[in-house]
């Protein structure tokens, strides 16, 4: 063959070993022999690799360890957090539906609501989460999904998943748990209920920063088959690499989440007390309105939490500006501690009313404590709290 052959057709050797690491398939398709395992692959999410939108076996094997760490049959990897939450939405929702969802959720989560509801005309019904009448009051013959968050962004709240999942299976409606802020060590919903649970990879499961990514974990294989053949179509699919780094991740979380829940116990009780902040909600609190819920099916308090300052919105500004070893960033879940004023960034897109009822104050600041020595943090802390 001409050189110029041979530098395209470059064939890799299939090892007789096993790698330690799980190999990264950046690549876009695959070729074949024969057409019929191609024509197979194209139709269901268990037949041959054929592209990469369809299936790859770097994010399969992200998506089979995850699906397993949670109890479920299998999951679908997606390129964000919000990319998994839209696919299953939008895969499962038709015009004229009703959803019943938590009053605090992800800012992004109540955006996509709206949007559905604006949209395609989805009527949705907010619920405190702890009231298992208030859901089944809420029950309509159009009423498809239930949607809540294991742990709430950012205040703590814990909805009472073990009481309202069962509700809703015998309405036949899908429970649906944003797990993010719990991870597989904490909280496996699944166990409790849920039919689905869905994951931003980005933040705890990832854990350096350093990938943008979702997953959907389904307890059954209808709901599974249903969902990926829109999600095909929808064109959310994770990106090989990012699921290798969430791979990579993945090794680390349980050593992770118990350090952040240590560095977590340490700044919270620092903020109780300090002189500047008004209110600590935390849910690791026997005062927090979620507590005694979350001792029942939570397995510890590692997640981001919220606090309170004494002079409000312009002390939320100022604050972000006093912290240096402390960051100033969106997101959560990574070895850096990050810091954020919802109200004018996470949270934006909701009026007065709606912060409130998402127990937001225009002060409020979302603190998620990272892996670093605590006394630093405090210190950092400190020193912004003071002004000094």
């Amino acid at each position: 063959m001409h050189p110029e052959t041979r530098l395209v057709h470059v064939h890799a050797p299939v090892p007789a070993s096993t790698p330690l690491s799980v190999p990264l398939y950046q690549t876009s398709s695959f070729a074949f022999d024969d057409p019929g395992p191609l024509a197979d692959g194209l139709n269901r999410p268990d037949g041959s690799y054929v592209y990469s939108r369809f299936a790859n076996p770097t994010v399969r094997a992200l998506e089979e360890t995850v699906a397993d760490l949670e109890g479920g049959v299998a999951a679908i990897a997606t390129g964000s957090g919000m990319g998994a939450i839209s696919t299953v939405l939008h895969g499962l929702l038709r015009s004229g539906d009703h959803v019943i969802a938590q009053h605090t959720l992800y800012g992004g989560t109540l955006a996509t609501l709206r949007d559905l509801s604006d949209r395609f005309g989805i009527d949705v019904t907010y619920v405190t989460g702890h009231d298992p009448e208030e859901v089944q009051e809420a029950i309509t013959p159009r009423t498809r999904i239930l949607y809540l968050e294991t742990v709430a962004n950012p205040t703590g709240h814990v909805s009472d998943l073990p009481n309202l999942a069962p509700i809703a299976r015998a309405a036949g409606i899908t429970t649906i748990v944003d797990s993010t802020f719990a991870t597989p060590i904490l909280c496996r919903p699944i166990e409790h209920g849920a039919d689905i649970v869905i994951h931003s990879v980005t933040k705890f499961l990832g854990g350096h920063s350093d990938v943008t990514g979702g997953i959907a974990v389904f307890a059954d294989d209808e709901r599974y088959r249903t969902v990926w053949g829109h999600g095909v179509e929808f064109g959310s699919v994770a990106d090989p690499f990012a699921a290798w780094l969430t791979i990579r991740g993945l090794q680390t979380l349980a050593l992770r989440m118990a350090r952040h829940e240590e560095n977590v116990t340490r700044i919270a009780g620092f903020l109780a007390g300090h002189p500047a902040v008004e209110r600590v909600l935390w849910t690791g609190d026997p005062g927090h309105p979620s507590h005694a819920i979350a001792r029942t099916f939570v397995r510890g308090f590692a997640a981001p939490f919220c606090f309170d300052l004494a002079g409000g919105y312009d002390a939320g500004l100022r604050f972000q500006q006093g912290v240096r070893l402390v960051r100033l960033a969106p997101s959560l879940g990574g070895t850096q501690t990050l810091v954020l004023h919802p109200a004018s960034s996470s949270h934006r897109q909701l009026d007065e009313k709606q912060l409130r009822e998402a127990s937001i104050s225009p002060g409020t600041i979302r603190i998620a404590v990272g892996i670093e020595h605590p006394d630093d943090l405090i210190a950092d802390l400190d020193r912004a709290l003071s002004g000094s």
